[in-house]
């Protein structure tokens, strides 16, 4: 059957802001300059300001602002960097491009996001494991960083995670990925580690209409390096101090965004408004649902629920024209290019059990209240007879 309800619609996104758009749009077709001009120099502004943040670096895409932010660290061979495997493959990608190791640590079965206690267990194991073995780069400026990934909107317990990487000399690097807006304690995520990466895919709450992403820090001297980086090491044009990459945000996806920033917090209030609803309506179903952690803002980039016949909900909704994806279907370990050769894969059950039952449901702001009552109403159908 037709899907007559998506799992998301940017294009609605677009139509919602059309005009605004248009203009943004138009106004840079006529100026002229179409790469790292007054377009990304404003929205950099602008999006630090949001986050409380000193700096923001516009860049290629989210994967390149992990990249980026990693190397600017001093991220690279000998240093191990700890990560999920609950998450984009990004996330993991981003750290063997810049050479380090990944390692992997098991998730909170509440919130799909990094197990501090985990967390403290294998930092600490791997790096004596690393120390005696001598494979440890004695000559960074850190022994390695954390990579929490801000998932689904949800923060992850930074504050936990915050005080294990400073205990052990790791930077910490946040995965803000799919937590534009949301807070930890009264901080935004991005605002809280050593420095940040954002991905701003069309689907995401705060999407351009193309790829684009962007590095933001409070460090000046990380912002410095990562504005070389993104731009072949130059200081002076044509003349690389270091070795660097090709990773712009360009003019029209700047302007895009300075749209779209203005309307961030009103669409997350309605993200978290058809969430509440969709709580209020499917209490009760059997189905497991999502968990905002006490102190933290959840932004809803993903309703998710857990399901023991997760595969059968998802047919179910199709066949009824009702769009619902899986983040993600195979944790990253278990993917052939990196099955069997990272290390802490041997210890994720969690993470796998995840896997298996997680189901996302239609969410972006356009949707309306009567496609959330279509939505659980097929749910709650399957639900009573399933579960």
């Amino acid at each position: 059957m037709s899907v007559i309800i998506p799992q998301t619609d940017p294009r609605a996104n677009y139509h919602a802001h059309r005009a605004e758009i248009d203009a943004a749009i138009a106004a840079v077709l006529e100026g002229g300059r179409y790469i790292l001009g007054e377009q990304v120099t404003s929205f950099e502004r602008e999006f630090a300001a949001y986050l409380g943040v000193g700096y923001a670096i516009g860049v290629g895409s989210g994967t390149d602002a992990l990249h980026l932010a990693l190397r600017a660290c001093g991220m690279g061979p000998g240093l191990p960097v700890f990560t999920v495997a609950h998450t984009a493959v990004a996330t993991v990608a981003a750290v063997e491009m810049c050479g380090a190791t990944p390692v992997l640590v098991d998730i909170n079965p509440a919130d799909f996001t990094m197990d501090p206690q985990r967390l403290e267990e294998t930092v600490g194991r791997t790096l004596a494991e690393w120390d005696h073995a001598g494979r440890t780069n004695s000559a960074a400026p850190v022994r390695g960083a954390v990579i929490p990934v801000h998932l689904y909107g949800q923060p992850a317990d930074t504050a936990a995670i915050l005080a294990i990487a400073r205990r052990y000399d790791l930077a910490l690097v946040e995965d803000c990925a799919q937590s534009h807006g949301a807070t930890d304690n009264g901080q935004m995520t991005g605002a809280i580690g050593d420095i940040a990466a954002f991905s701003f895919y069309p689907t995401k709450n705060l999407g351009a209409l193309g790829d684009g992403g962007a590095v933001v820090t409070s460090d000046a001297r990380l912002a410095k390096r990562v504005r070389l980086l993104r731009e072949y090491g130059w200081r002076e044009r044509y003349v690389s101090d270091i070795p660097g990459v090709n990773s712009r945000l360009d003019e029209i996806q700047a302007a895009i965004l300075r749209v779209k920033l203005r309307h961030l917090d009103a669409e997350n209030a309605r993200r978290g408004s058809i969430a509440a609803e969709y709580d209020r309506l499917l209490a009760g179903s059997g189905l497991a649902l999502p968990q905002a952690r006490p102190g933290a803002m959840h932004v809803y980039h993903q309703y998710v629920v857990r399901a023991a016949h997760r595969d059968g909900l998802q047919s179910h909704l199709r066949t009824l024209g009702i769009g619902a994806l899986i983040h993600y279907p195979v944790p990253v370990h278990l993917q052939p290019a990196y099955a069997g050769r990272l290390p802490g894969a041997d210890t994720l059950p969690v993470t796998e059990a995840a896997a298996r039952q997680v189901l996302s449901l239609p969410m972006f702001p356009e949707l309306c209240d009567e496609q959330v009552r279509i939505t659980v109403a097929a749910v709650a159908g399957w639900a009573a007879e399933t579960l």
